[in-house]
């Protein structure tokens, strides 16, 4: 079982930004893919960014040129920096991580619980 610590959220004025991480407590970290989601009030969750082992990363339309995932394995630990921000980025982000190495939404098996961000206008 991964467990999955997010830190980092905020409260940040548009225009702004934050740097969110996120510790994973598994050996073979190295091999799982890992994403960024969030879910706004009354709205789904949603794919946000995600990386593979190998550091090939995609991303939302909605954050592109605006938010970059990154991993340090060696520190099990991925990141998301998020620069621009908007009222709309306001949402509670999850970390997730994929056995399959797959950035594949439905691929993500383990979730962290949480960090809010807001964005004031």
């Amino acid at each position: 079982q991964v467990q999955l610590v997010e830190s980092g959220g905020g409260l940040v004025q548009a225009g702004g930004s934050l740097r969110l991480s996120c510790a994973a407590s598994e050996r073979t970290f190295s091999n799982y893919a890992m994403g960024w989601f969030r879910q706004a009030p009354g709205k789904e969750r949603e794919f946000v960014a995600g990386i593979t082992g190998y550091n090939n990363a995609a991303y939302a339309n909605s954050v592109k040129g605006r938010f970059t995932i990154s991993r340090d394995n060696a520190k099990n630990a991925v990141y998301l920096q998020m620069n621009s921000l908007k009222p709309e980025d306001t949402a509670l982000y999850f970390c997730a991580a994929s056995r399959s190495g797959s950035v594949v939404v439905t691929d993500f098996d383990y979730w962290g619980q949480g960090t809010q961000v807001t964005v004031s206008s």
